[in-house]
């Protein structure tokens, strides 16, 4: 219990940092007029990010395996502190996307080794739920971030909005090295070692599991909005509410699937999360023709949704436990991987066909991840039976 809080400190810095990447989704508009540019060119910005974060967050990870956790998470605060200051300062589109890049390995990076250390200060049997806790900062980034970003970038400038993650980055700093223990990260492990970990077919299978389950739910997520406004025929109003209650059961599930991993297990609550994931989106496509009948299944598919995130990452963490926060940097890069592609297939998916497409291809992703993962599963039974006996 002591370490409780610690846990819970983390997810608030992660909510900060994690922050830096969503807001900008909610200010784009401001962003491309203050540099006279278009929209769409403007939202290369959260693809730079995206890829950024996806394949530089595991190379930083490799690079400093001899570093420990506060270390760690300190460096990632720097590059945030970094990043923010070249964001307010330097002009000029180019630079706006160097300081994305700096700020995507700052949050990866810091994301990694949040998950790491709360589940290294939480007892084994709690570990799950400490990276179902360092998730919710994640969840309060898009529900509460966002929206309070978007507020200042109409009522000031947006380059406020980092002006805020910059101090606040600086000043956590100090609070992590007050509070985190400066704990190894393990024994260092060879580059070579560390990439003989994706010949490892668990791991693939793990990571299969989280590209199909975030391709799933990234392909409606990023449709959710049209999706709402025709298939449901809600109006505007009705669909911000529809999302302030889809963001109070993302924050309900990321708990209870950590929860839930602790108390039965990661077998059981991995792929019950991920079959009623698919029934929800299914009956979000079939039945949902109303507003009283769409909130529910909304909230039911969000719940479900984040329920997966803290087993898929126990999972992998369980199987290479020597090389935690490479396996939680391969599961974020796997998760951004899987949120671009969403956003080219429901683009594609929405201009051949119409937006109620991007709920059955959801269902059939997220399908796919629910099978990869009881095989897994299953496979991991047989061997273990199969050692006990010999």
């Amino acid at each position: 219990m002591n370490n409780t809080w610690k846990i819970y400190l983390l997810a608030v810095i992660t909510f900060m940092v994690s922050t830096s990447e969503y807001v900008i989704a909610g200010i784009l508009d401001k962003v491309a007029a203050s540099n006279h540019v278009s929209v769409s060119a403007a939202g290369q910005l959260i693809t730079v990010f995206a890829m950024a974060n996806a394949f530089g967050s595991p190379l930083v990870v490799m690079a400093t395996t001899k570093m420990n956790q506060r270390k760690l998470l300190n460096l990632s605060l720097v590059l945030m502190v970094l990043g923010s200051v070249m964001t307010i300062t330097l002009p000029g589109f180019g630079f706006l996307i160097v300081s994305r890049i700096i700020l995507a390995l700052g949050s990866g990076v810091f994301a990694i080794a949040a998950k790491t250390a709360a589940a290294k200060l939480a007892p084994p049997e709690k570990q799950a739920g400490a990276i179902g806790t360092v998730i919710l900062g994640f969840s309060a980034a898009i529900i509460i971030g966002v929206p309070i970003g978007r507020l200042v970038a109409l009522l000031y400038d947006w380059k406020i909005i980092f002006v805020g993650i910059g101090v606040l980055s600086f000043l956590a700093i100090f609070v992590i090295m007050r509070t985190i223990p400066a704990s190894n990260n393990g024994v260092a492990v060879p580059l070579g070692k560390q990439l003989s970990y994706l010949k490892n077919s668990k791991i693939l299978m793990g990571l299969g599991a989280t590209f199909f389950w975030q391709l799933g739910y990234g392909v409606m997520y990023s449709y959710i909005a049209p999706f709402l406004l025709t298939v449901t025929s809600m109006k505007g109003g009705e669909v911000s509410g529809a999302l302030f209650a889809f963001g109070i059961a993302t924050l309900i599930g990321s708990k209870f699937g950590g929860f839930m991993t602790d108390r039965i297990g990661n077998p059981r609550t991995l792929v019950g999360g991920l079959v009623v994931h698919v029934i929800a989106l299914v009956l979000l496509s079939t039945i949902a023709k109303s507003t009283v009948v769409a909130i529910p299944l909304l909230m039911l598919w969000s719940f479900s949704a984040w329920s997966s995130g803290p087993g898929l990452q126990y999972n992998l963490v369980w199987l290479a436990p020597e090389a935690s926060g490479i396996m939680l940097s391969l599961y974020g890069s796997f998760i951004q991987l899987g949120i671009a592609a969403a956003a080219g297939i429901g683009g594609v998916a929405v201009r051949s066909t119409s937006v109620h497409a991007v709920s059955w291809i959801g269902a059939g992703s997220v399908a796919i991840a629910a099978i990869i993962t009881t095989v897994s599963f299953r496979l991991r039974r047989k061997v273990a039976k199969y050692e006990n006996v010999v």
